[in-house]
Formats: structure tokens, sequence, C-alpha cells
């Protein structure tokens, strides 16, 4: 039977989601829990995609196929006492056989969380991105708008991806808002490039302390030219928020 499962990780101490030689990264650690349960037999996990070191996830998917006669909220109770505390598992759910966690995504949502103060809080330094200077709120989000709609995305996108068909996305909400001293944007689209929601941030965050202008962020999009961007901000700040399917998981 094939399970769809939803996990919350501080990303802090892995490096990144992906296997990776010689290093703790989330999927080992979880394929590491199922092949306990399976008595030594492993279980190959596909997520929704790949976050980087120090990016945390809220509402990440991935699925898994076992041959264990084991109920859904069974499968999260096993889970959970095998994995770390920074780990858990917040629902099991039976899908289709055909069903894949990465290519039936419809839409994917991320948080990016910047510390809009004078001083660093030690208590969110690994989840948040502190800045010191006043933002501008009102010229990111005229920036964002234009974000919307479908373009390609290849200013926007890390110069060593892998990236070999389209770099063009449709995004659906790119907004900023601040509350207190916590200023988050949120993104929702089809699908994201490599860092892109980082290095969108990073360039967004120049407009709001003046560095650039809106039209000027626009143009970024137009050039297709990843050196006309700004700087990627920082793996901690980026939460991946939620995934949604095209069909009902179940």
């Amino acid at each position: 039977m094939r399970m769809l499962a939803i996990v919350s990780y501080d990303g802090t101490n892995y490096a990144g989601y992906q296997v990776q030689p010689n290093q703790t990264t989330i999927q080992s650690t979880i394929e590491a829990a199922l092949r306990q349960i399976h008595k030594g037999e492993r279980i190959k996990i596909v997520a929704s995609g790949r976050t980087d070191a120090g990016v945390h996830a809220i509402g990440q998917t991935f699925h898994f196929d076992s041959h264990l006669a084991i109920a859904p909220a069974n499968w999260k109770k096993a889970l959970n006492a095998l994995l770390p505390k920074d780990i858990v598992i917040k629902d099991v759910t039976p899908v289709a056989d055909d069903f894949h966690a990465r290519y039936d995504v419809r839409q994917k949502t991320y948080r990016y969380v910047v510390l809009n103060a004078e001083d660093l809080d030690p208590f969110t330094r690994n989840y948040s991105y502190h800045i010191k200077r006043h933002l501008d709120i009102e010229a990111i989000n005229q920036a964002c708008s234009h974000l919307l709609g479908e373009h390609d995305f290849t200013a926007f996108c890390a110069a060593n991806h892998n990236v070999k068909g389209s770099m063009v996305r449709k995004i659906y909400q790119a907004r900023c808002v601040k509350e207190a001293n916590r200023v988050t944007f949120t993104f929702s689209g089809n699908g994201f490039l490599y860092n892109m929601v980082r290095i969108i941030v990073g360039t967004l965050i120049e407009v709001g302390l003046g560095e650039r202008t809106s039209d000027a962020f626009r143009d970024i999009i137009d050039s297709l030219d990843r050196s006309y961007a700004g700087k990627t901000a920082p793996a901690q700040g980026l939460y991946l928020q939620e995934v949604q399917y095209k069909e009902k998981r179940s």
C-alpha cells in the first residue's frame, strides 16, 4: 500500500532534506525509522521536493510503499516514537498506487521570516533572517505584484541549478506582512526553481531598503539573468508551509 505523510521539521541540525554521504539529513532519518519498523528492510521515501540545509518545513509531504498492515493513525504513532523531536509526522494517509508526492503537486506555499529589529534575537536566530534597517513594506508589496502570473523565473534561479525543462512557473500569491518587528513573506505557486524563494526574498529586501525600485524588480524578471537579481537570503528564514495536490489524497 502507498502512504502519503505530512511532516514538520526544524532543519537547523540537518544537511538538508535529501540523503547525502556521511551526512545526517531529513530523508535519511525518516528512512532509518521506517527501516526499524520493517525489521531491517529498506523503505525509500519520495518527497514533494528538497529543502536545503537549515530550511524548515511545516507541511512537507512524502510517500512510501509498505506491505505492512498498519492503520494510518498507528503509522503516525510508530514513526514519531522513533524520530527525534525536531521531526514530527503530522498525518499519514493511504493513497492510490500511482500517486506521486512530487509529480502530483498542484500548489506549494513557502513562508520566509525576517526579524526587522535593531538587535538580533538569540532565541529566533535559527528561524529568521535579521535585518536592522527599516523595511518599506509598501514598496516590497508593489514589487511582489510583478511576480503574480506565469513568468520565466531564470533570473531567480541559482546559477548551479540542474533544471532540464522549462523555467516557467506560475505564482498565485506573493505578499509581505509586518507585525511588530516580524516581517513575513508568503509565496504560493505551481512550482519553484532551485533557491527561487530565497533569491526573490533577497532581492525584495533590497527594494524594501530603497536600493532598488519596484520597476527595477520587474526588469529583473524580464532579464532572465541571475546576475541582475539580489543576494540569496539565508536558509534559516525559509519554511515550506504547505503542499496541495491535484486530486484528493484518498
